[in-house]
């Protein structure tokens, strides 16, 4: 019934009408299923726009999604294959060539380059001890709340005072980022996801620092340990995979974060229910990374009587497949890491384990800090970014009783001598200030006032 009513309210997206269907703008983000189920009706994939003029194949059976990600023999994902792009089809400027264009890192290789990328990222991340990268979890998220926690009206966003900046600071911490340079690589990834001019060019310069840096101090961070990798990466290959592990990592993390946050302190959620359940319910039916994994087929390929043309972008949707009806009578026995929130196959995200840590952590510390959290708006009124690319919310309104805020880090509760705040503490004091820095400006960032904060300054 509620099908008919929706259908006779506005015509199904990507009729004759209107050709075909959009995947950004407010109608999609407002209502993402409704398009999602026009699209299966076509079959396993349908052509859709992904930006303005920007034309695509979404993959939106669960089953297909799949047998894409894991036939890299068909399925490429170097993006200097695409026929519009190298045919002057694709606007200059389109958002979705930040999205799509080709980078020299291991999400847009193959093969033998992909292999040797891969490998040098997930054994530097392997090394990162998993105690350690909740205690620096828990502490970015204190530090965060002491900053909101204090405010008299007992108000603040969720997603701008805590689930967006988190991720920066933890991520900042792991690559062993000085406070200065720290402030400017979260400024500048910060900047890309908002559109800011000229973000790109910040980020890249504090990062080629950062590694001009580790060349004359090496640290304990995963900076040091992409350099120092067998595989030999160059310092513009260690620079773009950096900006992957960010831009995959931290935005994505924002929106888990956000999301869980915002279930879990839902009036539908059922008491008892840990954590983990609603993490991995985000994962399931709100997949951060919602439409990506762009791949070009290297020969015509048939799917389910759709001919996919060679070298035109095949996008997966992970909300749609993980949301496929065909799944809905055997998701109750299926494994709850069966989700393809990290994706599947070759390029399956290498730090699926870590990610799902954090955003666990990062919940369940906002619930231990302020125990009577509640949100100010129904899950089901909260709005969503209207982008193709994520699934994420605008804003998540929480009240809790005002804190008076003394504590620093310093008099918390987190272990003296293996924290991350006393690693920090160490690191950072080996990084002197350039002449003509001063103290105001080194600690103007936000990385640079959770250090300071760290100290107990």
């Amino acid at each position: 019934m509620q099908h008919q009513i929706n259908s006779h309210a506005t015509p199904p997206p990507g009729c004759p009408a209107h050709g075909n269907t959009q995947l950004f703008g407010p109608e999609f983000g407002s209502d993402p299923e409704r398009h999602y189920a026009h699209l299966r009706s076509l079959g396993p994939s349908a052509p859709v726009d992904i930006a303005p003029d920007v034309e695509v194949e979404l993959v939106t059976s669960y089953d297909a999604a799949l047998y894409i990600l894991q036939n890299p023999a068909s399925f490429v994902r170097d993006s200097r294959r695409w026929n519009a792009l190298n045919e002057g089809r694709v606007p200059a400027g389109s958002p979705a060539l930040p999205m799509m264009g080709y980078r020299p890192n291991a999400l847009f290789s193959d093969g033998a380059a992909h292999a040797r990328l891969r490998q040098a990222v997930t054994d530097s991340l392997a090394s990162v001890d998993e105690l350690q990268l909740v205690r620096q979890t828990q502490q970015s998220a204190d530090y965060l709340i002491s900053q909101f926690s204090s405010d008299v009206r007992g108000q603040a966003d969720l997603m701008a005072d805590y689930a967006q900046p988190l991720p920066l600071l933890v991520f900042s911490d792991l690559f062993g980022c000085p406070p200065e340079i720290g402030d400017r690589v979260i400024a500048g990834i910060s900047g890309i996801f908002e559109g800011t001019p000229g973000a790109d060019q910040v980020l890249g310069g504090a990062l080629g620092e950062l590694i001009a840096l580790k060349h004359r101090r090496p640290g304990n961070d995963v900076t040091t340990r992409l350099m120092q990798h067998a595989a030999g990466l160059s310092d513009e290959e260690v620079l773009h995979q950096l900006v992957t592990l960010l831009s995959g990592g931290t935005a994505p993390l924002a929106a888990a974060i956000g999301t869980s946050s915002a279930l879990y302190l839902g009036e539908d959620w059922p008491a008892g229910l840990p954590v983990e359940d609603a993490v991995v319910q985000t994962l399931w039916n709100y997949a951060p990374i919602a439409n990506y994994a762009a791949h070009y087929p290297t020969h015509d390929v048939d799917l389910g009587g759709r001919v996919l043309r060679a070298n035109d972008p095949v996008v997966i949707s992970f909300a749609a497949a993980n949301t496929d009806p065909k799944l809905t009578e055997h998701r109750e026995q299926l494994s709850g890491k069966a989700h393809l929130a990290f994706g599947a196959g070759p390029h399956a995200c290498p730090a699926k384990d870590p990610a799902f840590m954090i955003a666990v952590t990062a919940v369940e510390s906002l619930l231990n800090r302020l125990p009577d959290v509640e949100t100010r708006v129904r899950f089901q009124d909260l709005a969503w970014v209207p982008a193709p690319w994520s699934r994420s919310l605008v804003s998540v309104p929480i009240r809790f009783t005002p804190r008076s805020v003394t504590q620093t880090a310093a008099e918390s509760s987190r272990p003296q001598d293996a924290s991350p705040a006393h690693a920090a503490q160490h690191s950072t004091a080996s990084y002197q200030q350039p002449a003509g820095h001063s103290a105001s400006k080194a600690k103007s960032g936000l990385f640079s006032r959770f250090l300071a904060w760290t100290r107990g300054e």
